[in-house]
């Protein structure tokens, strides 16, 4: 294999849109349906408001997320995943079936 620049290797690049914290959970929870902001902010226990707030715009402006507002009193918003961000669903299965297998399988080693 030879050598590739980070900017250009797709790993780094998909790693550098997923890596932040809370941003994988995001992505995990939109994957079944659209949610609004409050619905995230209590399946995400213990994510600021502030936090999820710039997650889910970093993600918007990625082409992750899509942010849906509705022109109600109060106005209501939802968000959901595009196709750039369904794709990222598989990969998201396969860190929880790894964790499954290998994480869970393992005794906890004992804190001396």
């Amino acid at each position: 294999m030879s050598a590739i620049d980070n900017e250009e290797c797709p790993v780094c690049r998909t790693a550098d849109i997923i890596s932040g914290k809370w941003t994988l959970l995001v992505i995990r929870d939109l994957a079944e349906d659209c949610q609004r902001f409050c619905e995230l902010e209590r399946s995400l226990e213990g994510i600021s408001p502030r936090t999820l707030s710039l997650r889910l715009r970093t993600l918007e402006q990625q082409g992750i997320v899509e942010r849906q507002t509705f022109p109600e009193v109060p106005p209501r918003v939802t968000y959901a995943l595009t196709e750039k961000g369904k794709d990222l669903v598989p990969l998201i299965e396969g860190m929880r079936q790894y964790g499954v297998q290998w994480l869970y399988a393992e005794p906890v080693p004992a804190l001396v």
